[in-house]
């Protein structure tokens, strides 16, 4: 799942959820929230994600490819 790929980035940067919030200039709830899938994300709230955590939005895409086979 996408939102699995985004966790996986956090954390293997050694960001916890409240230093990503930071980033985002959100809450940490928000966070939180996203990775637990209580909230969904639209495709703004991906790009900023993803830029925050220097992922390329293309690859989280490619990646969900890769999973769906």
């Amino acid at each position: 799942m996408l939102i699995s790929w985004l966790k996986d980035a956090r954390e293997a940067q050694g960001l916890t959820m409240r230093d990503l919030a930071k980033i985002l200039e959100v809450p940490h709830s928000f966070v939180g929230k996203v990775e637990q899938c209580e909230r969904r994300i639209d495709v703004i709230e991906y790009m900023a994600y993803c830029r925050a955590l220097g992922l390329s939005p293309v690859d989280g895409i490619s990646y969900l490819e890769k999973q769906d086979k």
